[in-house]
């Protein structure tokens, strides 16, 4: 979704946003939500590339990623947490947990900033060039229905089930196609996205749409199990 232009949202489309090797946008056909064993059996990480800060690949157990945690990015900026949709996009999820227990994240910035039409932040590569990727991809998740109302945490992609690394914040009700995976809610830091919009981007990818003016620098991300 969001992938820089041509990979903000591409490198993801995202919608016009998201990585262009993560970017994944599903139309969401299937009849209803898939039963969790329908969800586990679904996930697969696949190697691919980009591998950039390559950690490995991490390996899907349902039981221990049905666990639920939330996550704190300690920026620049401010602290954002969010709790993750373990029940409704474990696979997300699990990869969200084993990037940041691997210290993936950890030195990276927000590299897209969008305030017109959309209102996201996205971040989670490496590269700071809105392309870089872990190294592997898996499917879509939690898509039917799927809404992105302010602190929404989703997946950004470059097509249907290219998800990787990237991510993006909604730091204002949005409208998107349901194409990305929601895995996370913003429990508090909202604020923080809200000043982060505030202080505008340099329209590097066209009007309202660039790298944020106020650097976001992700030091870390803690997880926290439980707390849902």
């Amino acid at each position: 979704m969001l992938r820089r232009q041509g990979a903000l949202l591409a490198a993801v489309v995202l919608i016009p946003l998201a990585t262009a090797t993560q970017a994944g946008a599903a139309t969401g056909t299937q009849a209803g939500p898939a039963a969790p064993a329908q969800r586990a059996a679904a996930c697969t990480y696949t190697p691919a590339v980009p591998a950039d800060n390559y950690k490995g690949i991490p390996d899907f157990d349902p039981v221990k990623a049905a666990r639920p945690f939330n996550a704190t990015l300690r920026t620049s900026q401010g602290a954002i947490t969010f709790k993750a949709l373990t029940d409704k996009a474990p696979c997300t999820t699990n990869s969200f947990r084993f990037l940041a227990e691997k210290r993936y994240f950890n030195g990276s910035h927000c590299h897209r900033l969008t305030t017109a039409r959309l209102y996201v932040l996205q971040c989670g590569d490496p590269t700071g060039t809105g392309s870089g990727g872990p190294g592997y991809s898996f499917p879509d998740e939690n898509l039917t229905g799927a809404t992105y109302p302010a602190g929404t945490v989703a997946m950004a992609n470059a097509g249907p089930n290219t998800n990787g690394s990237q991510f993006f914040f909604v730091w204002k009700d949005t409208k998107l196609s349901p194409a990305y995976t929601p895995f996370g809610q913003v429990t508090s830091g909202l604020d923080v996205l809200e000043k982060i919009a505030a202080g505008g981007e340099d329209d590097q990818n066209g009007p309202g749409d660039g790298y944020p003016t106020l650097p976001v620098n992700i030091k870390r991300v803690d997880i926290k199990r439980g707390g849902h």
